[in-house]
């Protein structure tokens, strides 16, 4: 039996929030919408470029998770299947559509809740520095080449590691 594969992976910006609704049966699915450039220069020596616009849709925890991350802007990486869907529209004309089915998603850019969303504007508000906790870095397995490493104690009993000078007379280098 030969095998087949249906893989999207795309990286493009969104181009409106994600709309997130809920099934009567009560499954999360979110829309969204991406925008994909693509320049080249012509044998002429003219720069084109062209954007392509794809509909993605994500189901259950993937899909809240999107909704709750990504905002318009925000360069990020998508990874599905396509999927062709038909329906009979109100006025009776039957409608086609090609969509994306989200298995993955990765944000690319850092820009967070609350924000400025100019371009290339990516500061974080003093508040958010200071809400962000610290972390723990483990502890090495081994001392290397004269120095052995101590715990150093940061805020609220959080720990980093520093090196401790060793006296010693045969450093190689």
């Amino acid at each position: 039996m030969a095998r087949s594969l249906n893989k999207v992976q795309l990286i493009g910006n969104l181009t409106r929030d994600p709309e997130l609704r809920y099934t009567p049966s009560g499954k999360a699915v979110c829309t969204i919408s991406l925008a994909t450039n693509r320049q080249w220069v012509t044998e002429a020596g003219e720069k084109k470029e062209e954007v392509e616009f794809h509909r993605l849709v994500a189901w259950g925890k993937l899909a809240e998770v999107c909704s709750q991350f990504l905002r318009k802007g925000r360069k990020t990486f998508f990874e599905g299947r396509l999927q062709t869907r038909k329906w009979t529209g109100q006025d009776g004309a039957q409608r086609t559509t090609i969509e994306i089915i989200v298995s993955d998603m990765i944000i690319l850019d850092t820009r967070r809740e609350g924000e400025t969303t100019g371009a290339g504007d990516f500061d974080i508000p003093e508040k958010a520095i200071e809400e962000t906790p610290a972390v723990i870095e483990p502890a090495p397995a081994k001392a290397s080449a004269g120095k052995s490493v101590e715990p150093s104690k940061k805020a609220k009993g959080t720990e980093s590691l520093k090196p401790v000078e060793e006296e010693s007379e045969d450093i190689p280098f």
